[in-house]
């Protein structure tokens, strides 16, 4: 099998992305900056209720492997769709980014997930997920060869909803490790780290996780604290390798006692940050498969992230690798 810069393994989502405004959160009681997952009646009260909105394929960890191969890089994906009309949406978009996605689908319910994303006039997006057939994701779906062939297997820290993803993830990374490679999550956000605080300090601090992504919100919120230095220092204490971003102050890439800062992008706009995160890892990802310095793959990501929210959507809507401040980047990677 051909070897693949990045593997990633999250949840087969379509985003139907709408504006709205604070208040009609309020009213629909809609938790502001965070992923709540719903089940199907709230889909349909949702839907129903917004305003004219954007489909388009997301789910974070796709939307990563989506940035890496914008970049130049190589990816495969492994998540579970249905066999609907959404899941042949999903399908057909993350092939058509030449992605390696060969999942078997389900063949009846519970349909494709999808994501019901709010964008407010201040850029921040609030999801009401229904995970739908993102729950059937299973040990099952792990091929071991595609697992062995991947320099990097990031999973999303959403995958903790699921049931059954657990037992998938750390099948994933055994096979990661018994071949060699390395293995990556993100802690997604954080109320996720809320809800599986401790499993994601036992995956770092054993060893199963070699890099961790995370923003400011979701470190604090692992370490149940507001002082930014002290999760920091205790971040250098569990992992190997941190990314942690803090929007326009850039971000911060620990090591150990070692910090480096790494400035953000200037933006000309801001529409929508969905996929930001996602994005980032999706620069940093690609320049360390290539031997990049951490800072060079992180400013990478900074390029990556500041480009995705200057447009409505989680997905690159061109190539990255063309954008003159990411190429200037990927010139540097080692023949």
């Amino acid at each position: 099998m051909t070897d693949y810069d990045v593997l990633t393994i999250g949840n087969a989502i379509v985003d139907i992305i709408a504006q709205a405004d604070d208040a009609f959160l309020a009213t629909h009681d809609v938790q502001k900056g965070g992923m709540t997952l719903i089940d199907t009646a709230r889909a349909h009260q949702l839907y129903d209720a917004m305003g004219p909105a954007v489909e388009t394929s997301g789910g974070s960890a796709a939307n990563t492997v989506a940035g890496v191969v914008s970049l130049g890089g190589t990816g495969a994906y492994i998540g579970k769709v249905s066999s609907d009309a959404l899941g042949t949406i999903f399908t057909h978009d993350i092939r058509a980014q030449k992605v390696r996605f060969e999942t078997a689908p389900l063949a009846g319910n519970p349909p494709t997930a999808r994501s019901m994303i709010l964008v407010t006039p201040d850029g921040e997006r609030s999801m009401s997920t229904f995970l739908g057939a993102c729950v059937e994701l299973g040990p099952d779906d792990i091929d071991e060869a595609l697992v062995a062939a991947a320099k990097v297997t990031y999973f999303e820290g959403y995958l903790w909803d699921p049931p059954r993803a657990k037992d998938a993830i750390r099948k994933a990374a055994r096979i990661a490790r018994e071949n060699g490679r390395k293995v990556a999550m993100t802690l997604s956000d954080s109320f996720c780290v809320h809800r599986y605080r401790d499993e994601f300090l036992e995956l770092m601090r054993s060893g199963t996780v070699d890099i961790v992504f995370a923003n400011e919100s979701e470190a604090l919120a692992l370490y149940e604290t507001d002082d930014f230095d002290l999760a920091l220092a205790k971040l250098g204490e569990d992992a190997s390798l941190v990314a942690v971003t803090r929007s326009e102050k850039g971000c911060v890439i620990v090591e150990g006692s070692a910090h480096t800062t790494v400035p953000a992008v200037p933006l000309a706009r801001l529409l929508d940050t969905t996929g930001a995160g996602d994005l980032f890892a999706a620069g940093f990802l690609r320049g360390y498969t290539a031997g990049l310095a951490h800072a060079d793959s992180a400013a990478l990501g900074a390029i990556a992230a500041g480009h995705i929210i200057e447009q409505i959507g989680p997905r690159p809507q061109q190539a990255l690798k063309l954008l003159p401040a990411a190429a200037s980047i990927l010139a540097g990677i080692p023949a």
